[in-house]
């Protein structure tokens, strides 16, 4: 399957903070400039494992596959290297299309960011007030980076 998202910085979080959201651990365990292999653990109780691969910049293919809980801690442990990013995703719906929200904490603390997902590269959508600077084609923002090189060490 097919994924075309687009990413943006947070200018103003005063209305995302306090958003329901899921507390995720990602772990990644193969990493190359083209695609990664990953884990994340969603609130402790659920597991997925997700393979990417660019197509472009905002277009990419993308399998995702319910796993054992204690399969991803096993890999979060022993395959990661310390590759992990935690966060708060919180969804966001704004002019009929959905929003993930993203809260970084740990060693990306401080780091807000959206990502939308469309149905073609070209696909238009109104941009939310708070939202701020796309960060797409910034490879610096991909979570795999952050994992290897968090925000903090920017």
């Amino acid at each position: 399957m097919q994924e075309i998202e687009r990413k943006f910085l947070v200018k103003d979080s005063k209305e995302i903070l306090y958003l329901p959201s899921e507390y995720i651990i990602q772990a990644y365990f193969l990493y190359a400039s083209d695609g990664t292999a990953r884990v994340r653990i969603v609130n402790n109780k659920t597991a997925v494992l997700t393979i990417k691969k660019d197509i472009s910049d905002i277009r990419r293919w993308e399998f995702e596959y319910n796993i054992p809980l204690e399969d991803a801690r096993i890999m979060v442990e022993k395959l990661s290297n310390g590759k992990i990013i935690e966060k708060r995703r919180a969804d966001f719906l704004y002019a009929g299309k959905k929003w993930e929200i993203d809260i970084y904490s740990g060693k990306n603390e401080g780091l807000i960011m959206a990502e939308i997902e469309l149905k073609s590269e070209d696909e238009s959508f109104e941009k939310p007030p708070w939202l701020g600077k796309e960060v797409t084609a910034d490879k610096r923002y991909l979570n795999a980076c952050l994992a290897e090189k968090p925000f903090l060490e920017w």
